[in-house]
Order: structure tokens, then sequence, then C-alpha cells
């Protein structure tokens, strides 16, 4: 398990990394259990899908990519997004769910590898100082501000899948 990143350089090859175990995992899962509602769920005492688990992945990716969009505009942004708070996080992966509920499986996947490689260029341009040597949310770095919604929902992912292919007897 690598440490939080601290620079540009960290952050680009920990979700790297991360992104590359999660793709391999999903690329082992059967496409016909992808719809099924047996992950345990964001919110306490709720069931997902993987496509849910996916949506979500997309979600925080698409909307950090709004805060950034919207900040290079000089406009005003909604953390974490309009209509929610940071303590309603579970109805905001259920707005993520219902996003992307018209993609299958290998179009989430390929949505997914898209906005993580909107995510990867937005991190190269900017230079170290902008990513890690200033607030850019309160108190949290643009960098960390991006970790907390790539590398770190990545692990917790994979945690979930492997969790779940275990338990459905799953290679």
């Amino acid at each position: 398990m690598m440490a939080v990143p601290q620079n540009k350089t960290e952050l680009l090859k920990e979700i790297e990394i991360t992104y590359v175990k999660l793709r391999e995992d999903l690329k082992t899962i059967p496409v016909e259990l992808t719809a099924k509602e047996t992950l345990e769920g964001h919110s306490k005492n709720t069931m997902m899908s993987v496509n849910n688990l996916v949506s979500y992945l997309i979600g925080w990716g698409e909307l950090v990519l709004k805060w950034h969009h919207k900040k290079n505009n000089n406009e005003v942004v909604d953390f974490p997004e309009t209509g929610y708070k940071w303590n309603e996080l579970g109805k905001l992966a259920q707005k993520f769910y219902a996003d992307y509920q018209d993609l299958d499986f290998i179009a989430l996947q390929e949505k997914l590898d898209a906005t993580v490689n909107k995510l990867q260029i937005l991190i190269e341009s900017h230079n170290n100082e902008t990513l890690y040597e200033q607030a850019w949310y309160e108190k949290w770095t643009m960098g960390r501000m991006i970790q907390f919604n790539t590398s770190s929902p990545y692990k917790n992912a994979r945690g979930r899948i492997r969790k779940w292919k275990k338990e459905n007897n799953l290679k």
C-alpha cells in the first residue's frame, strides 16, 4: 500500500497503479452478473450492482472535472455537488447510479477509462506547486481533493469487488 501521494508524480503513479489493478478485476467479472444488486452499497443497509459501483467512480471523476472547469472559469463551485452536502454522500451515490443507469457494463468501463484519462490530463496540466503547495478547497490541496476522489475510491472499489467475487466463488 502506497503512502498518500505528496506530489504530482506520486499522484499520477498512485492513480495509474490503483486504476490498472481495478480494471484487471473488472475484466474478470461475467457481464451477466453486473446488473444484479449483490454488492454492499455506499449507504448503510443498501445493496448495489457492479454497474452502480462503476457509475459511482465515474460520477466522482466527472465531479472533480466539473469542479476544475468551474473554478477555471471563475464560477462558484457547490461542493460536493449542487443540492448535496458532504453528509449526504449516500444520496449523491444514488444520483451517480441514476446518471449512468442506461449504460451497460462495457460502456461503463469505457466511460470510466475516458474519465480517468481526462483526470490524468488535468493533473498533467498543473505543476506541483498548484497541486500540492496551496489550499484549493478549504484546507485541502488540489492534489489531495483529486486523490480523495480517484485512487482512494478505486482501492475501495477493488476491495469490494474482490470480496464480492470471493463470496460468489468467482476467480
